[in-house]
Formats: structure tokens, sequence, C-alpha cells
């Protein structure tokens, strides 16, 4: 390959086995301080994507993260739990792993390397050229993904990338990549630490900044989550008491009769 694997190159640390634990965590922490500044970095990168993204959702698109092993995981995390955060529909933002559910918790040998298999997935799920797609793999080598952003180019499909080596086989893929380099890892090729992290970053990124974007947050607050347990509803009862003058009893009144914080204040009536 005609690029450098900064993530599989040797960790700048040696004798791990001989660390106290002290050792350990003091050395992890201090490398995972490095990722944030690379996320920096990438921030054109990224508002470039978000853009495309937001534009695509409000003409009714969806977003789709596709992505084997931890990268998949991660994209998984994002999507679920959009609908609870932001109270949008389960399939608005849809996480596919290679080797499907079943990956997320066990890995599926030889899963990643099917090149055919993500555009299949995606089609499971009615992709059309209204949706984005983005492809994670800290690598940028994940022929699950690769293959995958191929077909979605060859469908006038909007494409991006979270990828943490640069000039990548993905990231040259992808009509928008972002590449995090966040250098070797602690332990050697364990991508699952600092680009797993910068990852989860950049994905925390992608969905809160489309949201807010597509007006899922008033002020700061989340407006339209799901009342899903009791310390959620506690938070949406006191956020309509910042908003309108009613007592805490009557907040409660309101939310479960409008089924969430925005719809109880836009219907208060004095």
């Amino acid at each position: 390959m005609d690029f450098t694997k900064t993530t599989e190159q040797a960790s700048n640390y040696q004798h791990l086995e001989k660390m106290s634990v002290n050792e350990l965590l003091q050395n992890i922490n201090k490398e995972d301080k490095t990722v944030p500044f690379a996320v920096e970095k990438a921030l054109p990168q990224i508002e470039k994507l978000v853009t495309q993204i937001v534009t695509k959702m409000k003409q009714g698109g969806r977003l789709f993260y596709i992505g084997a092993g931890t990268s998949g995981r991660l994209g998984v995390v994002d999507a679920s739990e959009c609908p609870p955060t932001f109270g949008v529909a389960f399939d608005t933002v849809i996480g596919l792993i290679a080797g499907g559910d079943e990956a997320i918790r066990r890995a599926v040998e030889n899963a990643e390397d099917n090149t055919e298999q993500a555009w299949k997935d995606l089609q499971s799920c009615l992709i059309t050229n209204k949706d984005v797609v983005v492809g994670i793999a800290a690598s940028g080598t994940t022929p699950y993904v690769i293959g995958g952003l191929k077909k979605c180019n060859e469908n006038n499909i909007i494409t991006g990338c979270i990828t943490c080596n640069e000039g990548s086989p993905l990231a040259k893929v992808a009509q928008f990549p972002i590449e995090v380099v966040v250098g070797p890892e602690f332990v050697t090729g364990s991508s699952r630490m600092k680009a797993g992290t910068a990852q989860k970053l950049v994905l925390n990124m992608l969905s809160t900044a489309t949201m807010i974007q597509l007006g899922k947050v008033k002020g700061n607050k989340m407006v339209d989550m799901q009342l899903s347990n009791d310390k959620l509803v506690d938070r949406g009862i006191k956020m309509i008491m910042e908003e309108i003058p009613v007592t805490y009893e009557m907040g409660g009144i309101l939310l479960k009769k409008y089924g969430s914080v925005r719809n109880a204040i836009l219907n208060y009536k004095t």
C-alpha cells in the first residue's frame, strides 16, 4: 500500500507488562490527551460532511453508518442514541455492522472482508440517493466499508468516512473524508483505544451538530427527547418550569399530556 498505516505502527512504549498499574494508567491517559487535538485538525472536514448531512436530511433523507468491529459498534451506538436524545424516528440514523447485529457482542469471522455485503445491508434498508452513508474504519482499509461506499458512489449517494490513517483507500473513495490521525496506539495496533476515541468524538459531532441544525435543540436543551425513564421525566419537567410559569406538578401534567418538552411549552396557555 502506498500510505503509512500509523494505526499499526509500534507503540511509543516498551515492556508494558513491567509497568505498575499507576504507570499504565498515566501513560494511557497521556496518549488519550492527544486525541482532541487530532480531531481539531479535522474540523474543516467534519464541517463539510455535516453540511451535506443536514442538506439531505432536510429533504427527507437518512444518515447511515457502516463499519466493522469497534468502528461498526461505535456507529451503532451513535445511531441508537439519536431517537432518545433528539426524538427522531428509529430509522432516521441507522448503524450497520459487518456480520449483522450478532457482531455487536461477538466478532463474526471474516465479515469485514466481504466487499459486497455492505451494499446488500444498505439495500435491505431501502437506501436512496436522498440518504448519506458514512463509512467508519480506523485503518481505512476495511473491504466491507470500502465496497459499500463504492456502490453508493455508483448510485449517486453522498458518502463520507471517518478514518485514522491519512491517505487511506477509504479516504480516497469517500466524497467527504474525515481523517483523524492519532498515531501509534499504547498497545500496538489496538485501534479500539485512541482511534476508537477519535471516532466517537467525531460521531458525537456529526449527529449532534446535525440535529441542532435540524431544530432538535432549543437553547441548549433536548426539547424533543424521549421520556423513557423517571430521570428524563424529571429533567423534562424542570425544563418546562424554566420556560413557563408552572409548578413541578403542573409541569408533569403538561409533559404527560403533550408527550414532549417542546409540545408542552408550545401548548401552554395562561
